[in-house]
C-alpha cells in the first residue's frame, strides 16, 4: 500500500472517495488487528497514511519527528514516510484531524469562544476536539468518559452539568452497523444551543435528530472528514489545495451517500416515480412493500387478511429498520410508513423524505391495497395522513403531470438542499 488509511474495524469508509477525489488514485483501506498493526508499523512499507481508532496513540513510538500539534494533542491521524539526511527512511506524525474540526466550526458559524463545551469521549478525536476549544477560548470544557477520575466525568454525573451550552460527540455510539443508539439525553442541558456529532455513517445519528427536535442546531462529521483529509493530502504531496475543493466534495459525497425516501398516499406513483428517479440518479432502487412481502414470503393483502394490520405495521417497521441504515438509495415506502415516528427516525438518518402530493381525485383506487379499496375510503385515508406527510417531508412535489416531470422537480429541489 502506497497511500491510506489502517485501523482495526473501517467498515463503511469514505476516504478513498475522498482522497481519490482530491488526485490520490492509490488510497486503499487496511484493517490490521493489533499484531498485524505492530508489523505494518515497524516495516514503514508505505508512502502515507491515516490513521484511525484504535491506533492514533499507538503510532507515537514509530515516529521520529512528531509535529508540534500532534504532541500537544496526544494523538496522530497523519504519518509521512521522509528519508532523512544520512539517507534513513523516517516517518514524520501530525494530526489533521485539528485542522478538521475547525474547519467544521468555522463553515458552520460556530463560536467556542466563551461556552461551556461538553465533549463526549476519552479517545484521539477527543484530544483533538480539546484542543481546538481551547484554542477557539472556551470557558470551560467538560469531559465524559464512561468511569470518572483523572479530570474526567461519568455519563451519569454529566446529566448534572445544566450549563452546558455546546455538546460534541467523538464516541462511535451510534455509528452504523448500530444506529439508534445515543450516548445522552439532550433535555437535561437547558442552555444546550449546539450538538457536533463526529460520526458521518449515519448522516444524521441519533444524537443529532434529538438535537434538531429540540430547535439545537445539528451538525455531523462529514465536513470534518473531507477537511482533515485535505490537509493530509497537503502533507502527503507538499502541496496546497484551495479550501473550495473540501466544499465540493462535501456536496457530492452527500449526492451519492443521501437516500431519497418517498412518502405519499397509496396510488400516488411512489414506485413508478422511484425507479426512473434511481436510473436518473444511479442510486438502488428498494420497495419497502416488495421487501415485506419477501419477509413474510406472502402478498401484503394476505398480510392483512390472515393477520392483521397490526403484524402488517411490525413487518414494516423491521425492514424500515434495516433499509434506514444504509445509504444510497431511492426508496419507495408504504403509505401509512408516517404513522409510526420511529419509521420516519430510521429513513431520515440518510434520507432527504420527499412527499409525492398527488390530488385525493387522481389517486388509485383498490388494485390490491387493503386500505384503499374504494374511494371513499381512500379519502378518510388522505384525510387522515396529509397532515402527518407535510410534518415529515423534506422536499414536496405535486404529481400531476408525467413521471419525468415529477422527477426532474424532486432533482432540482434536491440540489437546492445540497
Amino acid at each position: 500500500m502506497k497511500y491510506g488509511l489502517i485501523g482495526e474495524k473501517l467498515g463503511h469508509s469514505f476516504s478513498p472517495q475522498i482522497h481519490q477525489a482530491l488526485g490520490c488514485e492509490d488510497y486503499q483501506l487496511m484493517p490490521l488487528t493489533k499484531d498485524e498493526f505492530h508489523q505494518f508499523m515497524q516495516a514503514k512499507d508505505f508512502c502515507g497514511i491515516n490513521v484511525t481508532i484504535p491506533y492514533k496513540e499507538a503510532v507515537f513510538p514509530y515516529c521520529a519527528n512528531i509535529s508540534e500539534k500532534a504532541q500537544a494533542i496526544g494523538a496522530i491521524n497523519t504519518i509521512k514516510r521522509v528519508t532523512d539526511e544520512n539517507g534513513e527512511v523516517a516517518l514524520y506524525g501530525d494530526n489533521t484531524d485539528f485542522d478538521g474540526v475547525r474547519y467544521l466550526l468555522e463553515k458552520n458559524g460556530i463560536d467556542l469562544s466563551d461556552k461551556t463545551v461538553m465533549i463526549l469521549g476519552t479517545g484521539g478525536t477527543s484530544k483533538t476536539v480539546t484542543a481546538v476549544a481551547k484554542r477557539c477560548k472556551a470557558k470551560k470544557i467538560i469531559t465524559v468518559s464512561r468511569t470518572s477520575g483523572n479530570g474526567f466525568i461519568d455519563y451519569a454525573m454529566c446529566k448534572e452539568e445544566k450549563e452546558v451550552e455546546v455538546i460534541i460527540n467523538t464516541t462511535p455510539v451510534g455509528m452504523y452497523p448500530h444506529v439508534g443508539e445515543c450516548p445522552v439525553v439532550l433535555k437535561n442541558y437547558p442552555r444546550l444551543r449546539v450538538v457536533i456529532d463526529v460520526i458521518f455513517n449515519p448522516l444524521e445519528t441519533a444524537l443529532l435528530q434529538q438535537a434538531k427536535n429540540l430547535g439545537i442546531l445539528a451538525v455531523n462529521g462529514l465536513e470534518m472528514l473531507v477537511a482533515q483529509a485535505k490537509a493530509a493530502e497537503e502533507i502527503f504531496f507538499d502541496k496546497n489545495i484551495v479550501d473550495e475543493k473540501i466544499d465540493e466534495i462535501y456536496r457530492q459525497l452527500k449526492r451519492e451517500i443521501s437516500n431519497l425516501v418517498l412518502i405519499g398516499m397509496p396510488g400516488s406513483g411512489k414506485s413508478t416515480i422511484g425507479k426512473k428517479l434511481a436510473e436518473e440518479t444511479g442510486k438502488v432502487f428498494v420497495d419497502t412493500d416488495s421487501l415485506i412481502e419477501e419477509k413474510a414470503n406472502k402478498k401484503i393483502a394476505a398480510i392483512f387478511a390472515e393477520e392483521g394490520e397490526a403484524c402488517f405495521r411490525k413487518l414494516e417497521q423491521e425492514v424500515i429498520a434495516e433499509v434506514g441504515k444504509e445509504h444510497g438509495m431511492v426508496i419507495a415506502t408504504g403509505g401509512g410508513v408516517i404513522k409510526k415516528e420511529a419509521n420516519m427516525d430510521a429513513l431520515k438518518q440518510n434520507g432527504n423524505i420527499v412527499f409525492i402530493d398527488r390530488p385525493l381525485e387522481l389517486l388509485e383506487v383498490g388494485n390490491g391495497r387493503p386500505l384503499s379499496q374504494d374511494r371513499e375510503a381512500v379519502r378518510k385515508l388522505y384525510e387522515e395522513r396529509y397532515a402527518l406527510y407535510e410534518k415529515n417531508r423534506d422536499i414536496q412535489v405535486k404529481n400531476t403531470g408525467t413521471v419525468m416531470d415529477t422527477v426532474r422537480e424532486i432533482l432540482s429541489k434536491w440540489e437546492e438542499r445540497l
